[in-house]
């Protein structure tokens, strides 16, 4: 049984490890328990998986009273795990984090079912914080998270995305598809699925400078922001090197043959770009849990793997210095890319069934 809702970082790490157990073992059955409002709704099924749903909510940091509604929600949603799992009898439970996996690990923890949850950050988030006094083993994709969890359940496994992203490392994409050249560097930058409005109004500002450059690029605004960006880009001509488009489809065939990614710092994005060793300039998102964007991409910048930009330091200017410096430098981003690469766990799904079956074999002595 599989646990993780909300948003994609939380899913895809839990789709990656479920499809590399189905390789080595493809008579596994897999259940996945999500919520009832989550992108998993959509993902899940449309992965061919079976998907149940428990109705939660999280707990707001502030004195509210709709915590009170909170703690009922988690006490009947442990509840109706309960009765989930007896139904389905797993051997174990994953939880990859976000709110439903408390009340699914916390029951199956309390019924003496093995129990493993996967941390993909390097803040570790308050539902796994909650989880790993009750759960068997603890795996993590940053060495930062290690002294947030009991250090004698911890093991490093990486994010079983990374994995998936090597599997795939070989492409025979041509940019000629995108309107652009297979022989000039290529700059792909984006701000996630939505799109975000501080980055995108950096490469507007720094376009008429990238027309008038050797590399080229191509600048994902995200599906809603397209039309505004379009009209912030009425008056400025556009040059043949770059390429503005809403979203990104083919990314695991364009990933590959990226030369460097400006992008967020979320935990799965980090995970492709060290499978791949993809140089990149991450600008951590603000918005997001105890900044945990920033300590990820730290850990990148330390190992000479990434440049940084905070948001509150972004503008068409910054991000165009940092473009040109990596760009203009293929000595540079080679470099890059291979200290990415070394951080990269190409194994880690396998790191994390070899840490399920031990959860597992611990309950059998």
């Amino acid at each position: 049984m599989v646990s993780g809702g909300g948003t994609g970082g939380h899913i895809y790490p839990a789709l990656a490890l479920i499809e590399r157990l189905k390789q080595v073992e493809p008579d596994t059955e897999v259940l996945y328990v999500g919520t009832t409002r989550g992108l998993e709704n959509k993902i899940v099924p449309a992965a061919g998986l079976k998907l149940v749903t428990l109705h939660t909510q999280g707990f707001k940091r502030s004195l509210s009273l709709d915590n009170f509604k909170t703690m009922y929600l988690f006490l009947k949603s442990v509840h109706d795990a309960k009765k989930i799992i007896r139904d389905f009898k797993p051997d174990v439970v994953l939880g990859t984090g976000g709110y439903v996996s408390g009340a699914v690990l916390y029951a199956a923890a309390r019924m003496k079912i093995p129990t493993v949850i996967h941390e993909q950050n390097s803040v570790v988030g308050i539902t796994n914080k909650f989880l790993s006094h009750f759960v068997d083993e603890i795996a993590i994709a940053f060495e930062a998270a290690r002294s947030q969890f009991p250090e004698e359940k911890v093991t490093m496994t990486g994010n079983p995305r990374a994995q998936q992203v090597a599997a795939n490392a070989q492409s025979t994409y041509s940019w000629t598809k995108d309107g652009l050249s297979d022989d000039k560097p290529t700059m792909m930058i984006f701000g996630g699925s939505q799109g975000a409005p501080k980055i995108n109004s950096s490469v507007v500002e720094a376009i008429p400078e990238f027309n008038k450059r050797d590399y080229q690029v191509i600048f994902a605004t995200g599906q809603k922001r397209y039309d505004s960006v379009k009209k912030q880009l009425a008056n400025v001509k556009i040059g043949d090197n770059v390429k503005v488009v809403p979203y990104i489809p083919d990314m695991p065939a364009k990933m590959p043959k990226v030369d460097l990614l400006v992008s967020r710092a979320g935990a799965t994005t980090i995970a492709e770009i060290t499978a791949l060793g993809v140089p990149a300039i991450l600008i951590p998102s603000p918005y997001v849990t105890a900044n945990h964007q920033v300590k990820n991409a730290q850990a990148l910048v330390k190992n000479g793997a990434a440049a940084m930009i905070l948001e509150d330091q972004l503008d068409g200017r910054s991000l165009l210095l940092q473009a040109d410096r990596l760009m203009k430098n293929k000595e540079l981003r080679d470099q890059m890319a291979a200290n990415s690469k070394k951080m990269g766990r190409p194994d880690a799904a396998d790191r994390l069934i070899k840490v399920m079956k031990q959860a597992i074999a611990d309950h059998q002595k």
